[in-house]
């Protein structure tokens, strides 16, 4: 009996928990959801400088950037065609290498040396030309004599002939002579002529072999022209090369080696080649779609894949043409672009990203990394570092906006100059999340683990 009324009982009792349970809740006020939600929605933890060293925290300031206007296109760094630069030999000769493979190299820096057995031969033609230049100086100069000895005889002749003739006196022995003289005198003519003919093929003569001479050392003709003192005497500087340098005309790195050192190799042989790596531009193969919205005035930069140790805001500005090139089956357009400025990422066959303003009448917006931004639970959270307290990060639920996979817009809650955690935002996340209670503030010890503030 009594077990029956117990069993009856207890439907009325668990009812009028719930009601009892209800009305609890009903007496709640709502200015405490609110502060309850305004707690919930922000929490500061204190992060000093050690923890932030042993978690990677980094902080990453917000942007102004049109994120939902921008066009990333993929692609790779090559070298620029005039980048790389060979040096083969003038002459046939001996080589010794003077720089090793991937080496650093500076304008003016010896490459290698070599010495040829076609050297000796340019100096004789240089010496055997400054010799006809001499004989042909002395002809000159003996032909102008004659030829001037001629015409003074011929005009002392003519004087005699015109006394005489005032003297009624006939002399024709001296009329002879000088019709003689005057007869020679376009022969002598002639004669000065030739020489200064031959003295025009002397001088082109040595000016070829000073040339080519001046080619195969890579200086000047006025660099082997100049006198050098060497002992007692002074020679030109030509007669002084036994192993003819060649030096860099760029600076850059030694890319290829084509000879072995001390090999023996005829002109005109490869013997390295250098490259340029600041010489270098970027190619992207754009969507043919997206053509319209691209505008060679279009603000452009080149931004680097997303990694460690790679800030999420870096990149470079760059001047972008459109290529000569498009691909029908891929529906694909060439885009180059040149950076304006260089980073340590920028290297020939590196892949990166080329970011393009498109034409909008949208305004820019904050935004921050998309790194920065978790979600937790239903939300998704991000960490503002206090502007007055750097060892504070504050827990901030997001206001999201459009997002390119890189970037995104936070519509509230950050202004101008904010600077958010970017890389170890995970830890500082769970830090919140202990005992179930986001909202509780608290401060970070160097081993990782959270500790609440006390009330």
């Amino acid at each position: 009996m009594q077990r029956n009324q117990f069993n009856q009982l207890t439907p009325i009792l668990m009812a009028l928990a719930v009601l009892q349970g209800c009305s609890a809740e009903s007496e709640t006020p709502q200015e405490e959801n609110d502060n309850q939600a305004s707690e919930t929605n922000s929490a500061r933890i204190e992060i000093p400088t050690t923890i932030q060293r042993n978690l990677g925290i980094e902080f990453t300031r917000v942007q102004v950037r049109r994120v939902a206007q921008t066009l990333r296109v993929p692609g790779a760094f090559e070298l620029l065609p005039l980048a790389r630069r060979e040096y083969r030999l003038a002459l046939p000769g001996r080589v010794e290498l003077l720089v090793d493979q991937n080496q650093a190299i500076t304008p003016g820096q010896v490459l290698y040396r070599y010495q040829s057995t076609a050297w000796p031969e340019l100096l004789h033609e240089i010496i055997e030309g400054e010799q006809a230049i001499a004989t042909a100086k002395g002809k000159i100069k003996v032909a102008r004599t004659r030829k001037n000895e001629a015409r003074t005889k011929l005009e002392l002749a003519r004087e005699r002939l015109r006394l005489l003739a005032r003297a009624e006196f006939k002399h024709a022995d001296l009329e002879a002579s000088a019709l003689e003289l005057e007869a020679s005198l376009p022969r002598l003519q002639a004669e000065l002529d030739l020489a200064q003919t031959a003295l025009s093929n002397a001088e082109r003569t040595r000016g070829h072999a000073l040339h080519r001479a001046a080619a195969a050392v890579g200086l000047t003709e006025e660099d082997l022209l100049q006198e050098v003192q060497v002992g007692d005497s002074t020679v030109a500087a030509y007669e002084t090369y036994d192993w003819i340098e060649v030096r860099a005309e760029q600076g850059g790195f030694v890319e290829l080696l084509a000879l072995t050192n001390g090999s023996f190799a005829e002109a005109p042989s490869l013997v390295l080649s250098t490259v340029d790596t600041s010489q270098v531009r970027f190619r992207a193969l754009a969507l043919q779609a997206d053509l319209a919205r691209i505008g060679t005035d279009s603000e452009v930069r080149i931004v680097p894949p997303l990694s460690p140790g790679v800030a999420p805001d870096a990149g470079v500005p760059a001047a972008m043409t459109l290529g000569l090139e498009a691909h029908p089956i891929e529906r694909t357009m060439t885009l180059l672009a040149v950076p304006r400025d260089q980073a340590p990422w920028i290297k020939p066959g590196v892949s990166a990203f080329l970011e393009i303003v498109v034409a909008s009448s949208d305004g820019p917006q904050l935004a921050v990394p998309s790194s920065a931004v978790l979600r937790d639970g239903l939300t998704h959270v991000f960490f503002r570092r206090d502007p007055e307290d750097p060892g504070v990060a504050i827990r901030v639920e997001a206001d999201l906006g459009i997002s390119d996979g890189r970037w995104v817009v936070i519509q509230s809650g950050l202004m101008r100059g904010d600077e958010v955690v970017s890389a170890g935002s995970y830890e500082l996340k769970l830090a919140t999340q202990q005992g179930s209670s986001p909202s509780v503030g608290g401060h970070m010890h160097a081993d990782g683990t959270f500790h609440e503030d006390e009330d």
